[in-house]
């Protein structure tokens, strides 16, 4: 009998969780807010998707988001490679480190 009530004792903890973590009170007002529709959305999951996400974040809002980190990725690469090459370039004008004299 102990074998049946461990997986119990797990899935309430969970539940639990869930339910502090505000999870089941979301996900509630999503499906709530889908059965009230008058006319069902083709793609239920992506009404949830768009319910679920952030607050006025809408696909065309993600997409421009999604492209600005692309254009920040290769802007910092091209700085870091920009970096690289005036390290080098500065590398020969520096003068030569001089030895700490020996401890005595």
């Amino acid at each position: 009998m102990a074998h049946y009530k461990a997986p119990d004792h797990k899935r309430e903890q969970f539940r639990r969780y869930l339910e502090k973590a505000g999870v089941v009170d979301s996900l509630t007002s999503v499906l709530v807010a889908l059965y009230e529709q008058p006319e069902k959305p083709n793609n239920a999951l992506e009404f949830v998707k768009q319910h679920l996400g952030t607050p006025g974040l809408n696909a065309a809002d993600t997409e421009a988001l999604q492209e600005e980190v692309m254009d920040l990725r290769q802007r910092c690469a091209r700085l870091e490679e920009e970096n690289q090459d005036l390290k080098a370039r500065l590398e020969p004008l520096e003068p030569p480190e001089e030895e700490a004299p020996p401890a005595e």
